[in-house]
């Protein structure tokens, strides 16, 4: 839970490095809060007809920069440019790189985004 809580009090640094652990443990339990805000949107009748209700579309919201902010550092710790995050527009290719790019070891030692987050 802590390197939830550390990503969202991260939500507007975009610069530096993020390890695997980091982005994979904020990855777990936002699936499993935005799983919460499913089952509370149908059980109070919140949905807008499309099976996404205000409880989820609020959730999301609140998410969508600490997850923008996350996936740039997770980039940044295997020494790509935070750039690679538009492959994603390329249907299933660009899922399968995103996808191996998180799953990938970081960078070990400095690179030219900052320091070794494994070292601090």
């Amino acid at each position: 839970m802590s390197w939830y809580v550390k990503a969202i009090k991260n939500y507007v640094n975009f610069s530096g490095r993020a390890r695997r652990k980091e982005y994979w443990m904020f990855f777990l339990f936002n699936m499993i809060f935005g799983i919460v805000a499913a089952v509370i949107d149908r059980l109070i009748s919140s949905d807008f007809g499309s099976g996404v209700g205000i409880v989820s579309s609020l959730y999301s919201l609140f998410v969508l920069l600490p997850g923008l902010s996350i996936e740039f550092r997770r980039l940044h710790d295997i020494n790509k440019s935070a750039g690679w995050i538009f492959i994603a527009l390329v249907p299933v290719i660009g899922w399968i790189a995103l996808f191996i790019f998180s799953v990938m070891g970081g960078t070990i030692g400095d690179n030219k985004y900052g320091s070794d987050p494994k070292s601090e």
